[in-house]
């Protein structure tokens, strides 16, 4: 259900407040969590829940998680986060775990973007295909 309008003003408001230098800010995160505490506001875990999706949304845009096959050196990782901050225009953390589903290849999700070259994807998209 999506949350009122007024509900959904005020969380972008608590959110602008949160970022600093165009970024999520702990500190301001910390801030505003402090701020719900002491006034309990009107409709608070509504507006608490639509606070909470803003930020997951803007901490999932600079997080990129690879998964990998085989083996993945960590100079990989950080080309592949170094590559991932060109092209977005930010500055982006990579986490690899490793996933032998993949058979071979790797995959990339950042935000709602994936990125694949592995040979499960191109298995799936045949299957999908005929």
């Amino acid at each position: 259900m999506a949350a009122p309008k007024q509900i959904r003003q005020t969380a972008r408001m608590l959110f602008a407040v949160s970022l600093e230098n165009g970024a999520v800010s702990p500190e301001r995160v910390a801030g505003v969590l402090a701020w719900f505490e002491k006034t309990n506001p009107r409709r608070g875990l509504a507006l608490l829940r639509e606070y909470h999706r803003l930020v997951c949304i803007e901490v999932n845009r600079t997080r990129a998680r690879i998964e990998h096959a085989g083996a993945l050196s960590d100079d990989a990782v950080a080309a592949i986060a170094s590559f991932l901050s060109r092209r977005y225009g930010r500055a982006i953390t990579a986490t690899a775990t490793e996933n032998p589903d993949l058979i071979a290849g790797i995959r990339v999700n950042i935000g709602d973007d994936v990125f694949e070259s592995s040979i499960a994807g191109q298995l799936e998209s045949l299957s999908i295909g005929s």
